[in-house]
């Protein structure tokens, strides 16, 4: 790579708007600004066919770039550090700085909200989802935060490993046994006399069982 005058590839890059934005022109007539381009970096991803697209959208907005990571164990610390410095270390160059930051969840929505400041350009994975419904990323940030999110697709994992097969099978199971263990609560609950009591009780057992399977979800997010 050539340090002094990088010319990167850029391909599939745009924003969540609607016609896609091309970032080399939507900034020549914007005032330069002290915002950061906060890019979410997913762990275990193929991260070397973002690397370009993230320095073409930090040349063109003049902007230092912030790589945010998010883990969700000490265990998965060491390589999530390791990735984003091996990123860092690619992105910066005579024009661009980049800095690496982890933030220890299983939320981005939590993650951004404690490392977003006014006049950041939000980065997200395609790939990305967050919260209990699965959202994309991308809509969570649009919901929540008044500032552009651009896209960046074709993110492909290292590997499936054979922890995060054991972990969607765990989840699966865990969310299935507890609609079965609350459906056979609720049918007990069913038989006893109609009053204010069963009524109570049968309330309880249903916002029981979301919490739990919110709890159960969140584990393995």
């Amino acid at each position: 790579m050539n340090r002094n005058n990088p010319t990167y590839p850029v391909s599939s890059l745009g924003t969540s708007t609607t016609p896609p934005i091309d970032a080399s022109t939507l900034f020549k007539t914007s005032p330069p600004s002290t915002g950061r381009l906060l890019v979410l970096v997913p762990a275990d991803a193929d991260y070397g066919s973002a690397i370009p697209r993230i320095w073409q959208l930090a040349t063109a907005t003049d902007r230092r770039v912030q790589l945010l990571g998010l883990s969700k164990d000490r265990t998965q610390e060491f390589s999530l550090r390791r990735q984003l410095i091996a990123m860092s270390a690619l992105l910066s160059d005579g024009s661009t700085t980049a800095e690496a930051r982890i933030e220890f969840g299983t939320s981005w929505m939590d993650a951004v909200q404690r490392s977003y400041q006014p006049g950041d350009l939000l980065v997200c994975f395609a790939e990305q989802r967050d919260g209990l419904l699965h959202k994309t990323l991308q809509q969570v940030l649009e919901a929540h935060f008044d500032a552009p999110v651009f896209i960046l697709s074709d993110l492909h994992p290292q590997r499936l490993s054979t922890r995060n097969l054991l972990s969607g099978l765990l989840l699966w199971a865990g969310l299935i046994g507890l609609i079965a263990g609350a459906f056979l609560l609720q049918t007990r609950l069913m038989s006893l006399p109609r009053d204010w009591s069963q009524t109570t009780l049968l309330l309880i057992s249903v916002f029981a069982e979301f919490w739990l399977l919110r709890a159960w979800n969140n584990l393995f997010r």
